[in-house]
C-alpha cells in the first residue's frame, strides 16, 4: 500500500509538473502574441513617414508577421534572399493580389444580414420540420478571460434552432470567474450541462469530457473564446433533412478584439487531397455522436491539431459528408491564439502531420508526410508502386526552338528513368526542326517521332499518339512546356497510380514566373477560369491552395498526366466537337462524371510558353472556331456550371481568378 502511495503521489507531481509547464506555455504564448501584434501595428503607423518603396515593402512584412509570426517573416527573407535569377521582383506594376477585401466582404456580411424576416422563416420551417435532430454542442474551457467565454455560450443560447445542448467541461481553470460564469449559465438554462475536471487534462480530454455529456444525435465543436452565428444549428439541421450526413462543416470567418468580422474563408466541397494537406474543414463542424464514440473519440498526443486527427479518423469510416457553404462560426483573434498566429501553437504542426501520417498508415497508404512550404500545410509523399513506363506526347509544328528547349528539359530534368517520348509532327516544313528530329532522336533512344499529316486538331492529335503510346501512364505535353523540377514525372505518378484518380495537373509558369494553371475552376466566365492566373510564385494565395496538393474540377492538357486505360474508356479528347478549346476541360469532367478525382500537385513545376508555338486566336475563322467550341462545351456542361465548381464556392466570384466576393447584382 505504501509503495501504491507512494507511485500516486509521483503520478500526481507529474501531472501537477505537466500542468504548471501547460499555464506557462500558454501565458508565454499569449504574451509573445500579444507582442507580435502590437509590433506590428505599431510599424503599421510608423510606415508613413518612409519612402513609398520602402513602406510597401515594410508594409509586406508586417503583414507576414501578423499572420504568420516570426518564423513565416523570417521565411519570406529567407526566400527573398535566396530566389534565383528566373524569379522577377515581388512588386511589380500590375501585381495581382488576393481579390477578397474588407469592403467587399463588409458589403458581402450585410447583403447577408439575418433579417427578421428570415429568422420568421427559419422559426417556420423548423416547425415543419419531419426530423429535428438534436446537437450538443461541446466546449472545453480553460483559462478564458470572462468576456470571451460569455460571447460563446450566449451565442448558443441565442440560436434559432432549439434543440440543442450545450456541454462544457472546465479543464481545472486556476481563475475562480470561470467557475462562477459555467455555474451560472447552468442555472439558467437546463440544456446547458457543466462538469469541472479535478486536474488538468488537456485539450482533447477536456473535450472527450464534455462529450461524455452529451445526448445528442450529433455533436458540434465551439471553441471557448469563439462565436457561432445565431443560424448556425438552423443550417445543420436543415441539411439533415436531406438523408444519411456523418460530418457536415461551415465556412468560417474571423473576429478581432473590437467585434469586427475578418479574413473569411470560403472553402470547397469535400476535397480528400486538400484535407491530407491542410484541415481546411476545421470550424464548424458537426459528427454524428455514434461514430464519434466508434472512433473513441479525440485522441491525447495531438493537441492543436486534435480536430485534423478526428475527421481524418472519422472519414476512415465514412464519405457521407456535406459543406454548408455559410459563415457560421466566427473565430476570434485573440493575441496568442492559432486564428492570431499560427506560430503561437507551432506544437500543432507537428501534431497535424503526426495525425496525417497515422491516418494513411491505417488506410494501408504508403507514403511519408512532410511539413509544406506554409505553416499548417503538409506535403504527403506516396510510394509509386513498380516502375510503370511513362508516355509524353508532344504534337508540333516546327517551332525548332521550342521544341528542344522541351525535350532537352525533359532529359536533363527527369531523375524517372521509364519514360519514351512521342513527339507528334503536324506538318512541320522547316529545315532545322527536320535537323532537330534525327538530332534528338539519335541522342537518346526514348525519343522518337510520328508524323500526323490532317488539319491541326488538338484533341486529334493527342488521341493519334495515346493510340501508338506504350505507357501505362501518357502525359499529354504542349511543344511550350520546360520541365524545371527534376521528380516532375514522380509527382505526378504518384497520384495517378491511385485507382481513384483520373487527370493530374502540374504548376505552369508564364516565362516572367508568375502563376499560369495551378488548376481550372468551372464556371469561372461562363466556362471556364484559372484561379491563381497572374500570382507571383511566392504568394500565399488564397489560403495557400496554389501550393498545396488538392482536388480540382479540371487541369489543363498543356502538362498532364492520366492512365491510358483511363483516356481510351472515356474515349479520349472529344476530336469532333472540341477540336481546339476546352478539350481538356470537357475530358476531365467526363472523369468526373466516372466518380474519379482529379488532382493538382505543385510538384510537378514547369514554364509555358503559352501560345507561342501556334499563336492566339488571332484570325476571324480561329476567333470563330473558337466560340462554336465555347457554346458547345456550355451547352453540354450546363448543369455542372450551374450547379458551381464543388471545389470552389458559390460566395466567390465567377467573374474574375483571384477569389474576390461574390457581390449581389
Amino acid at each position: 500500500q505504501d509503495k501504491d502511495r507512494a507511485i500516486q503521489d509521483k503520478d500526481r507531481a507529474i501531472q501537477d509538473k505537466d500542468r504548471h509547464i501547460r499555464n506557462i506555455e500558454s501565458s508565454l504564448n499569449r504574451i509573445k502574441g500579444s507582442l507580435i501584434w502590437r509590433t506590428a501595428d505599431f510599424c503599421r503607423k510608423w510606415l508613413v513617414f518612409l519612402p513609398i518603396d520602402l513602406a510597401r515593402k515594410s508594409l509586406k512584412a508586417v503583414d507576414i508577421l501578423r499572420k504568420e509570426g516570426m518564423r513565416g517573416l523570417l521565411h519570406h527573407l529567407w526566400l527573398h534572399l535566396t530566389r534565383d535569377d528566373r524569379e522577377q521582383p515581388e512588386e511589380q506594376p500590375g501585381v495581382v493580389r488576393i481579390g477578397l477585401t474588407q469592403t467587399d466582404y463588409d458589403v458581402w456580411m450585410e447583403a447577408h444580414r439575418l433579417s427578421d424576416d428570415r429568422r420568421n422563416e427559419m422559426y417556420r420551417r423548423i416547425a415543419s420540420m419531419s426530423v429535428k435532430p438534436k446537437i450538443s454542442v461541446i466546449v472545453p474551457v480553460y483559462e478564458v478571460d470572462a468576456i470571451w467565454l460569455e460571447k460563446a455560450i450566449r451565442s448558443v443560447v441565442e440560436q434559432v434552432y432549439d434543440n440543442w445542448e450545450l456541454c462544457i467541461a472546465d479543464d481545472a481553470s486556476p481563475s475562480r470567474h470561470i467557475q462562477e460564469i459555467l455555474q451560472k449559465w447552468a442555472e439558467c438554462d437546463q440544456r446547458i450541462r457543466v462538469r469541472f475536471l479535478e486536474r488538468n487534462r488537456g485539450i482533447a480530454l477536456a473535450s472527450n469530457a464534455a462529450a461524455a455529456m452529451a445526448t445528442g444525435d450529433f455533436i458540434g465543436f465551439l471553441d471557448h473564446d469563439d462565436t457561432l452565428s445565431a443560424d448556425a444549428l438552423y443550417e445543420v439541421a436543415s441539411v439533415l433533412q436531406q438523408g444519411d450526413i456523418d460530418l457536415i462543416y461551415s465556412d468560417e470567418d474571423k473576429m478581432d478584439l473590437d467585434e469586427r468580422r475578418i479574413e473569411p474563408f470560403f472553402k470547397p466541397d469535400y476535397s480528400p487531397d486538400l484535407l491530407l494537406s491542410q484541415n481546411y474543414i476545421c470550424h464548424f463542424t458537426v459528427i454524428r455522436k455514434t461514430l464519434f464514440d466508434a472512433v473513441g473519440g479525440f485522441r491525447d498526443g495531438f493537441n492543436g491539431s486534435q480536430d485534423h486527427d478526428l475527421v481524418l479518423r472519422i472519414l476512415e469510416k465514412t464519405d457521407r459528408v456535406a459543406h454548408i457553404p455559410k459563415i457560421l462560426y466566427h473565430w476570434r483573434k485573440i493575441p496568442g491564439s492559432t486564428a492570431a498566429v499560427y506560430d503561437a501553437k507551432s506544437y500543432a504542426w507537428e501534431a497535424g502531420r503526426k495525425a496525417i501520417e497515422q491516418t494513411l498508415k491505417v488506410r494501408g497508404v504508403e507514403a511519408a508526410v512532410f511539413f509544406g512550404r506554409w505553416q499548417g500545410s503538409y506535403r504527403v509523399k506516396r510510394n509509386i508502386s513498380g516502375r510503370p513506363l511513362v508516355s509524353i506526347l508532344i504534337p508540333f509544328r516546327d517551332r525548332a526552338d521550342l521544341l528542344e528547349k522541351c525535350i532537352l528539359s525533359i532529359l536533363e530534368q527527369s531523375s524517372w528513368p521509364t519514360f519514351e517520348i512521342i513527339g507528334i509532327d503536324n506538318g512541320s516544313s522547316a529545315p532545322e526542326t527536320v535537323k532537330l528530329k534525327r538530332r534528338l532522336a539519335d541522342m537518346d533512344a526514348r525519343v522518337t517521332f510520328l508524323a500526323y499529316r490532317e488539319p491541326f486538331n488538338y484533341s486529334a492529335i493527342n488521341n493519334f499518339g495515346v493510340a501508338h503510346s506504350k505507357g501505362e501512364h501518357v502525359v499529354l505535353m504542349n511543344s511550350d512546356i520546360e520541365i524545371i523540377t527534376p521528380a516532375w514525372v514522380e509527382a505526378l505518378l504518384e497520384h495517378s497510380q491511385r485507382p481513384e484518380v483520373g487527370a493530374v495537373g502540374a504548376k505552369l509558369y508564364y516565362p516572367d514566373g508568375r502563376i499560369q494553371h495551378a488548376g481550372i475552376v468551372v464556371g469561372i466566365f461562363g466556362n471556364a477560369g484559372h484561379p491563381h492566373r497572374f500570382f507571383q510564385p511566392n504568394d500565399n494565395g488564397y489560403y495557400a491552395r496554389p501550393h498545396v496538393i488538392h482536388n480540382v474540377s479540371a487541369v489543363t492538357a498543356a502538362l498532364m498526366m492520366v492512365k491510358k486505360s483511363l483516356y481510351e474508356s472515356v474515349g479520349g479528347l472529344d476530336a469532333e466537337h472540341l477540336g481546339i478549346a476546352y478539350n481538356d476541360v470537357d475530358f476531365c469532367l467526363k472523369l468526373r462524371q466516372k466518380g474519379l478525382l482529379n488532382v493538382f500537385t505543385p510538384y510537378c513545376e514547369a514554364v509555358h510558353h503559352e501560345s507561342a508555338s501556334r499563336g492566339y486566336e488571332s484570325t476571324s475563322e480561329k476567333r470563330e472556331r473558337f466560340e462554336r467550341e465555347r457554346l458547345v462545351f456550355e451547352s453540354r456542361w450546363q448543369g455542372v456550371i450551374d450547379a458551381g465548381d464543388p471545389y470552389y464556392n458559390v460566395n466567390l466570384s465567377r467573374k474574375s481568378e483571384d477569389f474576390a466576393i461574390r457581390l449581389p447584382e
